[in-house]
């Protein structure tokens, strides 16, 4: 399975759509993205990812620790996000 990334955005934030498999080795891409956008609020919209791994998941946990949004979040990857946080799980 593929993975891709689509970015859209609007003038107060931005969108990256994720697709397929997200693995350590898509952490790295994506972290750089994120970074890149230092004005807008950002979502990652999850609706069509359909594995992730476990750096996926911390990685997914430490952006949204630092205020991503985590759009239509699979349940079974909320449940690994909390245990990563500690905490309850929550939606969005």
């Amino acid at each position: 399975m593929t993975y891709r990334i689509h970015r859209a955005t609007s003038a107060d934030e931005v969108v990256f759509t994720l697709s397929g498999e997200m693995d350590k080795d898509h952490v790295a891409g994506l972290q750089a993205l994120l970074a890149s956008e230092t004005t807008r609020r950002v979502v990652l919209d999850l609706v069509d990812v359909m594995l992730v791994d476990r750096d996926a998941v911390r990685f997914l946990a430490r952006a949204e620790a630092a205020g991503a949004i985590l759009l239509n979040c699979p349940e079974y990857v909320r449940s690994w996000i909390a245990a990563e946080q500690g905490g309850p799980s929550h939606k969005h």
